[in-house]
């Protein structure tokens, strides 16, 4: 019975062993790849536990100890868990302490609720087999021995399951609900989060202290004095447990929130300046064309007088090759791009310039882009879309080229007409390496400033859904794909939608 209990226990903590990888390893980075790092971290931790255990006898809830040993019990356990974060894991972070610490109040609190509540299970089913001695069902000793250590044993282990379940489906949840691991926590909403998690930690440590007590060197429970405890301290402790699990629900929906107002300042000024931007570069475009057709002519006149006066028969050569030369000059201003909108065209002449700079032998395909007569799309949000989806390419084949000096790097554009859907694609090539994270919606950004980075992708998605749209990408061999359908109507409301 002993061996078993004591098997029963190892299996626990080994769990928790796991649980505490899987916890860790969902928000820090590893510092070793692999699966030996996880099971190895299991197992120390495990060894740990089990080590405590020894010194301050089996961890039991119902039983006696002193005001000292619970307390240097609790912090020891804390140590274990810090040495372990830092040791596999890069947790010089401020979530590393919200990590440790909400890690060991869920197990805590899933273990003191459940063994209060199975405690008087435990008594219900001797009670039970005393009754059956007493009524002659159960007639001898060995009889009495097997089936009341039987009904123990499945007692503790659906005790033990629960506890499992319990501390489980907490962290989980936290996992899946803490969805921006890569935050900077800051001071303030490092104690917003710790606060429950660190209350539910002393509740347990007062229960530990208080729930137990000696009478005449006779162990005593707190709840057998006051029987109304068994329901309102197992309450307390839930509670105290949901204030955790929705504390971190909570702060993830204000980072959302800050996140998503950031956003919106943000690309309302790049929509305000781009549209600036459109409107003064069209400006400019329309009156080079105007002064190039009136200099293409006052040329063109130039060039027939001087072939008529015989007196400039010596310089006329050199005068018409002069001509000539400048004649050249003014077809260099004709817009490289024509795809029936102003500001694309400028756009995209203007990036190109921009580009080739970076990439000298950029290739970039627009003859596949034509927007229709009828586009009711505005043309500053046609402007950021284009920007955004140009740019991110832009940067896309400048890392290809720089890792591989002789690699083809193109930006290509189509235009597909659907009814009253308008489809626009933007492939490029890049070097085949994108990195996505669970939950995240977007590639993450290999700029060093990823808040007011990366957002390319987020501006694309927000404009096209003002016109009922949506966005996809995927990824061909090294070469990007990115797709967006939208109606081509008026927006009713030119607004920028709240990302969600």
């Amino acid at each position: 019975m002993y061996k078993a209990m004591e098997l029963l226990y190892m299996a626990v903590i080994l769990f928790q062993g796991y649980c505490l990888q899987y916890f860790l390893g969902s928000f820090l980075e590893s510092r070793w790849k692999g699966r030996w790092n996880s099971l190895c971290m299991a197992v120390l931790y495990a060894a740990g536990l089990y080590g405590l255990s020894g010194v301050f006898h089996q961890d039991s809830v119902l039983r006696y100890d002193g005001y000292w040993e619970t307390v240097w019990k609790m912090a020891l356990s804390l140590c274990i868990l810090f040495v372990l974060a830092m040791c596999f894991y890069k947790a010089l972070r401020p979530v590393s302490a919200f990590l440790v610490i909400t890690f060991q109040a869920v197990a805590d609190i899933s273990k003191y609720v459940t063994v209060i509540l199975f405690s008087k299970m435990g008594d219900s089913v001797v009670e039970l087999w005393n009754w059956c001695v007493e009524r002659g069902i159960i007639t001898s000793d060995r009889a009495l021995m097997l089936t009341l250590n039987g009904s123990i044993l499945a007692v503790q282990i659906l005790q033990y399951l629960v506890i499992a379940l319990l501390f489980y489906v907490s962290l989980r949840k936290i996992v899946r609900d803490f969805k921006e691991k890569d935050y900077e926590i800051h001071r303030t909403e490092l104690l917003f989060l710790l606060t429950p998690s660190a209350a539910g930690l002393f509740v347990c440590l007062l229960l530990r202290i208080i729930l137990v007590t000696l009478e005449d060197k006779v162990p005593k429970m707190l709840y057998d004095r006051y029987p109304i405890l068994t329901i309102v301290i197992p309450a307390i402790l839930l509670l105290s447990l949901l204030s955790i699990l929705y504390g971190v629900k909570l702060f993830q929906d204000m980072v959302y929130r800050n996140k998503a107002k950031n956003e919106r300042v943000i690309l309302k000024n790049q929509v305000k300046n781009m549209q600036e931007h459109m409107e003064e570069m069209e400006r400019i475009y329309s009156e080079i064309r105007g002064m190039k057709h009136d200099m293409k002519n006052t040329l063109a006149v130039i060039l027939q007088l001087s072939k008529e006066k015989e007196f400039f028969l010596e310089e006329k050569g050199e005068l018409q090759e002069y001509l000539a030369d400048l004649n050249r000059t003014f077809d260099r201003l004709d817009m490289r791009f024509r795809t029936g909108n102003a500001v694309a065209d400028t756009l995209l002449n203007m990036k190109y310039h921009e580009a080739v700079r970076l990439v000298p032998d950029l290739e970039m395909d627009t003859d596949r882009l034509v927007f229709p007569q009828d586009l009711k799309i505005h043309s500053y949000d046609i402007g950021i879309i284009l920007g955004n989806a140009v740019d991110n390419a832009v940067r896309a084949c400048r890392k290809l080229k720089e890792k591989e000096p002789e690699a083809e790097v193109f930006i290509r554009f189509v235009t597909l007409r659907k009814g009253n859907l308008l489809v626009l694609k933007v492939e490029n090539s890049f070097d085949g390496k994108l990195v996505r994270r669970p939950r995240e919606e977007f590639p993450v950004t290999d700029k060093p400033d990823k808040e007011n980075h990366g957002m390319g992708l987020a501006n694309i998605k927000n404009t096209v859904e003002k016109y009922h749209g949506t966005m996809d990408y995927m990824v061909k061999g090294r070469v990007f794909i990115l797709s967006m359908m939208m109606k081509n109507e008026k927006c009713v409301k030119n607004e920028v939608p709240l990302r969600r």
